[in-house]
């Protein structure tokens, strides 16, 4: 009689209970879906940059993309950049999660460029085929 009159008392206590871990799950499930959205929103390449200089030959172009290559973003999860060799010509794609990203990416891209482009030039391939540096 004394343990039906406590399981009385305790039922609505252990009904409550259940219901607030349960919500508490579902709330949880919720919640985790909505951060792993707000991730992907934040983590979303959403602009990018394509261009491509003429070197004129393959060997000068592949100089110049094996002295940039080593250089490797500075914030990979919000800048990526693709490089790649075709047919005499440096292609390069950039992706970025905001335009200024991009943007500081690109620009310090192209002010290495100009300083390889020129380095290459002045001291590159010599008429033999050969490097002169």
């Amino acid at each position: 009689m004394l343990l039906l009159c406590i399981l009385n008392h305790l039922l609505p206590l252990i009904i409550l209970f259940l219901r607030h871990c349960y919500l508490r799950i579902v709330l949880h499930q919720l919640c985790s879906s909505y951060v792993e959205k707000i991730y992907l929103a934040l983590t979303t390449f959403l602009y990018g940059s394509d261009f491509e200089i003429d070197y004129g030959s393959e060997e000068r172009a592949s100089i110049v993309y094996k002295t940039l290559a080593v250089d490797k973003e500075l914030q990979p999860d919000k800048v990526k950049r693709e490089m790649s060799v075709s047919g005499g010509k440096l292609v390069v794609h950039f992706e970025a999660v905001e335009a200024r990203f991009l943007r500081a990416s690109f620009s310090a891209f192209v002010d290495l460029t100009v300083l390889v482009t020129k380095l290459v030039e002045e001291y590159g391939i010599s008429k033999e085929g050969e490097g002169s540096i």
